[in-house]
């Protein structure tokens, strides 16, 4: 995309280069990228023949000299330099020919091959290469016999080895002075500032048919370099431009600043190549800032994909390492540990197993040659994927392309398209049978195939798709100034990219409202842009459908997202803005005038592209009427004789009369308004800074440590690789701050909020976005300056390698110490005290928990569980400490400049993941739902009178926000027991009882402790009740409601983070009203408790509904629903005599009484009093006759929760105010038998009828209603 191109230059070609073989320096074999070849033959000859490795050994070493790499030399470049793009010799030797020379023989295919390439440079802006290659004759009698001295000695090496003379095979692959005639490959290529990749190849395409055609050109070659180089400008934007090649017209269009950016590749062919489907998911990836790896043995088809997918993001940003085509000589850069996007060329040969990749777990691999693509785990799908592939489907359909990645052949057309199958032949996806033998060998066979083969790809003609669109093809309007395929190609692209575009259009159609503007001052802004929210996640989320959800809560974090929202905050007119964001805007303006609904109010209705028609309109209109043709070449001031050359080879050009340009030039000088322009508004706005600082500003506020947008292409010395690991190993550790910050502020942020009532940890989308973001960090560090690579995730190898070592050196005699724990391990104190010694500290113990899950299959999935769990124990950094600890196991692993031996930045690491700790995570807990999980479960009795007597049988029953266990039988000589079941997910509650039998059946039960024995987690259930007949309320079983037990030790936690709800204590459960214990609330206090208790109730259905916590706890915990309600009775109650406890129930059960007699009296009541009374008898009566043994306070708890289930509880409190009972009861002052208070307590109960409250099945067991 043009986005970043250089805007002082207003030609359209910077620079005009020749590359290839220097006769004088002779040949130099390009040592590095020769090792990576000897590297990969040698994996892949290993595979292939197994047991005869070592047998031929040798011929790993010397590939034959036709196939090995020489390095090439830019020969000449015109003109030697132009200021606002320096030549960087370089890069533009590496990427004309990235695998160096190659030699051919006659009997070699050897057609020309266009390829494109790209040069970002440090600032992020960018010039585009257009190269294309071709071989000529070897003149030079050196060059031949050296040639022909590697094949003596390559010929005498393979017969020491082998023993045997060469097969008749390797005539292919031979040479022979006197018989073979030798080539070499040769490029030209021309540099320019904006991707015209049509215009390029066609004037490339000419000049080599000018050398290679039987008669020679017009004029010298000279007069149309000179002519291409400084006599065409540059199109003006929304205009179009023809200008002369050697045999015919060039044209190019260039759009306005009204339409999407100029792109001038194929589309077409990147949905041939690989399917709708698979494009989308590759987009996906890429705006996910996913490292992404294209592979292909055409230098071209990596360009196209790159650039396609780049263009198709419009309005975001690449914002990381773009590397379309990486130089063999630089593989070592795949091991950055950074987002990417490269391309990797393939010999054609290999396939996918055998391409070592130094990280795989967040990886995306393009394999564009066999139409396949490698996602990485738990990818998201794009919002409304469906019909978006259905939309695009639809537009490819009426272009006669197919939305599967196969070539569709009409009758025509077969012979054309055979090339296909092959490349088809292992598509797995389309259901092609591997290797079909007839197809490849007929590709193998048959020049006349293969000549066809090249000839097909170079022209780009597909007969088929003119076919299909006959009738509809333009042929009303023959004034269309290029080809009809070109004409094809420009509307399938404007065609596409306005259906990608309308996407971000309608999913970002109000995104101007969540905009963070800044308080403060730009220099201030700038300077802490770190730590600045710009967007407002939370709220644009909340407003979306859940199903964009996983895919836009992850996108939001991109830097591409927050680069795109600085320049927004940095923008305060059109004038000011960028090209793309004043595009976006104005299409957002025209969604927003064209949509009646409110624009915050999102539906997941899919809306499809309407303003094609136009965009397509703009193109016709400049290719109808050329708005500038160019001067035509013309002879030049040259001696005579200059500018004659030899046929069938390239000349070198005349540099004097090609290194400066014409003097006076009536365009030269077109930027200077510009400039002047801004310079005016520098002084109307002096606060606003100039485009090109405030680029730099941006990049330099927000890359976090990424500001490595392309390796330097330059001599690989090993102080340059140095520098550049370097870079990424600050990088790194700044990704770690600023992620760690952003989470704790995540958490911090709700936590603070939630202190007033208890549920303080977040789930849902968000968390796991961030969790899921710190687990690819993580692969990212772990797989930088890797030795030797293994498996997909470097951290879980990594920690196999560690817990092999260890149990190799822990391998004590049997029974002296359990299995996986280890000597150097600590027990974590607790506040359970003595009743449950705590877990060991085990990193390896963790590692089997999860290596026993059988419900994740892979490396990745095993380490992002293991980082989850750790995680969730607040172990992280203790845990990665342990195991970085041992240094011998690091070094034997990674490689000197690897971020896990630069010891000051990983103990800084280290030291971020630990502020983890400062919160409460429940991010295994509530991702692993299926799984197993042991629970071991104490009950403690009283100390004062212990159950040494009891001789019942207890059991109790564990219930948590997932799943409860059942009745399990507690043995009564220990209380203890420890289960295997369901994740039951963060508890709630215990239910516990014993069966009456003996004669000592009273107990009296302190408290419950459950320990998870996975994540450690330890709950208490405070009970401080007896339970036995005849004693306390006699119920024989009770429903306690438990808290989180949180870690005292302090050396590993840097703050506590508050409890969560304390459940009901000792004291204030003791619900039994005697003379000398009267509550000591006054109603004023018990008013504010029922308003607290509501409003918890209120806030837990306000939040998203994965975010809510227990809504058992806000019910039945301390100072929950059911304690206010028993503050309300108790006030005032008459106790009757000295020594008889009397229990609300006992209340509740005579106003019952006297509620049915009222009935059968026939007095006469209206009928909603008749119908509360029936519902209030019912209950009664439903709930006395349980088979539950509950006790007197157990029934009054379930009427409670079965009123706030039912909305009836305002209905029961009028009726119980009215009631004559309660006159006898309660004393005058009683809060009850005042009025005003009764009625305002109703008001607040009232405000539970529009919640859909549900409870835990443990609160109504028993109870049919």
């Amino acid at each position: 995309m043009s986005t970043g191109f250089s805007s002082s230059s207003c030609r359209f070609a910077d620079y005009f280069v020749t590359c290839g073989l220097d006769t004088e320096s002779g040949l130099e074999p390009d040592e590095l990228s020769a090792l990576c070849q000897y590297i990969q033959a040698t994996k892949f000859r290993d595979v292939a023949r197994g047991k005869l490795a070592g047998a031929k050994e040798g011929e790993n070493f010397e590939q034959s000299p036709l196939r090995r790499t020489f390095k090439s030399k830019v020969l000449a470049h015109y003109p030697d330099n132009v200021e606002w793009n320096p030549f960087d010799q370089d890069a533009v030797g590496m990427l004309c020919m990235p695998k160096g020379l190659s030699f051919r023989t006659q009997t070699d295919i050897r057609k020309p091959q266009f390829h494109s390439f790209i040069i970002t440079r440090e600032d992020g802006s960018r010039t585009y290469g257009f190269a294309l290659t071709f071989f000529e004759e070897v003149t030079s009698k050196q060059i031949c016999s050296a040639m022909q001295t590697l094949y003596h000695m390559h010929n005498a090496e393979q017969y020491d080895i082998l023993h045997t003379p060469p097969t008749p095979r390797s005539r292919f692959n031979s040479y022979d002075i006197s018989r073979d005639t030798l080539y070499v490959s040769k490029c030209i290529c021309l540099i320019t500032p904006m991707a015209f990749a049509h215009a390029c190849r066609r004037v490339l395409e000419q000049l080599h048919q000018a050398v290679t055609s039987p008669q020679p050109p017009p004029m010298p070659l000279e007069s149309y370099v000179y002519n291409v180089l400084y006599e065409v400008p540059l199109p003006p934007a929304g205009r179009s431009l023809k200008f002369s090649g050697v045999y015919g017209p060039v044209v190019c269009q260039r759009p306005s600043t009204a339409e999407l950016p100029l792109f001038d590749f194929p589309l077409q062919e990147v949905f041939e190549l690989l399917g709708v489907e698979n494009v989308l998911q590759l987009f996906t990836c890429a705006l996910l800032e996913i490292q992404i790896l294209l592979y292909s043995q055409h230098y071209q088809r990596l360009m196209t994909v790159a650039e396609s997918i780049t263009a198709l993001m419009f309005p975001f940003q690449w914002q990381h390492v773009y590397v379309p085509i990486l130089p063999a000589s630089l593989l070592h850069f795949l091991d950055a540990p950074v987002p990417y996007l490269m391309g990797l060329h393939s010999n054609g040969q290999d396939d996918r197993t055998k391409l070592e990749l130094p990280q795989e777990a967040n990886l995306c691999f393009v394999d564009i040659d066999n139409h396949f693509i490698e996602l990485p785990e738990d990818l998201p799908q794009f919002p409304n994927k469906l019909e978006f592939i259905q939309e695009i489907s639809e537009v490819l359909l009426a272009f006669g392309i197919s939305s599967e990645a196969k070539p569709q052949c009409s009758e025509g057309q077969s012979k054309l398209r055979v090339f296909r199958s092959g490349d088809m032949a292992s598509d797995k996806r389309n259901g092609n049978l591997a290797g079909s033998p007839l197809n490849s060998y007929l590709l193998r066979e048959n020049q006349t195939i293969a000549r066809l083969q090249a000839l097909v790809k170079r022209t780009g003609v597909s007969l088929e798709k003119l076919d299909v669109k006959e009738d509809t093809s333009t042929h009303k309007d023959s004034k269309v100034q290029c080809d009809e395929e070109e004409l094809k190609k420009y509307q399938l692209n404007i065609h596409v990219r306005e259906v990608f575009a309308n996407r971000f259009t309608q999913m970002f159609s109000d995104y101007e409202v969540f905009v963070i503007q800044p308080s403060q001052d730009k220099e201030s802004w700038f300077s802490n842009r770190d730590q600045m929210q710009n967007f407002d996640k939370a709220s644009f989320l909340s407003d979306q459908p859940e199903p964009y959800l996983p895919f836009l809560s992850r996108f939001l974090e991109t830097q591409m997202f927050a680069s795109f929202i600085d320049s927004k905050i940095l923008c305060h007119d059109d004038e000011d803005k960028e090209h793309t964001l004043r595009v976006f805007d104005s299409r957002v303006d025209k969604i927003r005038m064209l949509n009646v609904r409110t624009p915050t109010l999102r539906t997941s209705m899919y809306q499809k592209c309407t303003n094609i028609d136009e965009a397509e309109k703009a193109i016709e209109m400049r290719l109808c009427k050329i708005d500038h043709t160019a001067l035509h070449p013309h002879l030049l001031d040259m001696k005579i004789g200059q500018g004659r050359y030899e046929p069938g080879f390239f000349p070198r050009l005349q540099s004097d009369v090609l290194s400066t340009g014409p003097t006076s030039n009536k365009w030269a000088k077109r930027s200077a308004p510009a400039q002047w322009r801004r310079k005016d508004r520098q002084k109307q706005h002096t606060e606003h800074l100039d485009n090109d600082q405030r680029e730099k500003y941006i990049q330099e506020a927000r890359n976090l440590g990424t500001t490595l947008r392309q390796p330097k292409l330059s001599n690989l010395s090993p102080s340059v690789i140095a520098q550049t690991n370097w870079k990424f190993v600050e990088g790194l550790l700044k990704e770690c701050r600023n992620k760690t910050k952003r989470m704790l502020v995540e958490k911090m942020g709700r936590e603070a909020v939630e202190l007033g009532h208890g549920e303080v940890s977040i789930t849902g989308v968000e968390e796991n976005t961030l969790i899921a973001s710190l687990c690819d960090l993580l692969e990212r560090i772990w797989s930088h300056g890797l030795q030797v690579k293994q498996g997909k995730s470097a951290l879980w190898s990594h920690l196999l390698h560690y817990q092999e070592s260890k149990e190799k050196r822990d391998a004590t005699p049997a029974g002296l110490v359990p299995p996986g724990i280890i000597h150097d391990t600590e027990r974590r104190k607790s506040d359970a005290g003595c009743a449950m010694p705590p877990l060991k500290v085990s990193m390896i113990q963790d590692m089997r928990h999860i290596q026993n899950i059988s419900e994740i299959k892979t490396d990745v999935g095993k380490a992002r569980a293991w980082v989850r769990l750790s995680m969730e124990k607040k172990l992280l950094s203790r845990h990665l400490k342990q195991l970085l600890s041992d240094h011998e196991l690091t070094k034997k692993l990674y490689k000197r400049y690897a971020f896990l031996r630069c010891d000051d930045e990983k103990e800084q690491f280290l030291y971020h993941l630990l502020s983890f700790n400062a919160v409460d995570y429940f991010c295994f807990t509530n991702v692993f739902t299926t799984i197993m999980i042991p629970y071991h479960v104490v009950i403690i009795p009283s100390k004062k009178l212990g159950g040494s007597m009891f001789t019942a049988n207890p059991w109790v029953c564990v219930s948590g926000e997932l799943a409860e266990t059942g009745v399990l039988q507690v043995p009564k000589n220990t209380l203890e027991i420890t289960f295997e079941c369901q994740n039951l997910g963060k508890l709630t509650t215990v239910q516990m009882g014993h069966d009456n039998s003996g004669l000592y059946a009273k107990w009296l039960v302190e408290c419950v402790i459950v320990r998870n024995g996975i994540t450690g987690h330890t709950y208490k259930f405070p009970c401080g009740r007896w339970l036995g007949k005849g004693v306390d309320d006699g119920s024989l079983e009770r429903i306690l409601v438990g808290e989180l037990v949180t870690n005292t030790e302090t050396d590993d936690r840097m703050c506590r983070t508050p409890p969560m709800q304390q459940s009901p204590g000792m004291m204030r459960r003791f619900v039994t009203i005697s003379p000398n214990s009267k509550p000591k609330l006054n109603t004023g206090q018990i008013q504010e408790g029922v308003g607290e208790a509501i409003n918890s109730i209120v806030k837990h259905f306000h939040k998203p509904e994965k975010e809510r916590g227990s809504l058992t706890l806000l019910l039945c915990g301390e100072y929950g629903l059911v304690w206010a309600l028993e503050q309300v009775f108790q006030h005032g109650f008459k106790s009757p005599r000295l020594f008889k406890n009397v229990f609300i129930w006992d209340f509740l059960e005579k106003a019952q009484v006297c509620f049915e007699s009222t009935e059968q009296s026939q007095m006469t009541q209206d009928e909603n009093w008749q119908m509360r009374v029936r519902h209030f008898c019912h209950f009664m009566r439903a709930i006395n006759s349980t088979p539950r043994n509950i006790g007197k306070d157990g029934k009054f708890q379930m009427l409670v929760c079965l009123g706030a289930r039912d909305h009836l509880l305002h209905h029961w409190i009028a009726l119980l105010a009215e009631c004559p009972i309660t006159a006898q009861m309660y004393e005058d002052m009683a809060l009850l038998k005042d009025h005003s208070l009764v009625n305002s307590l109703i008001r607040v109960l009232q405000t539970l009828q529009e919640f859909n409250i549900t409870l835990e099945a443990s609160l109504v067991k028993g109870i049919g209603i």
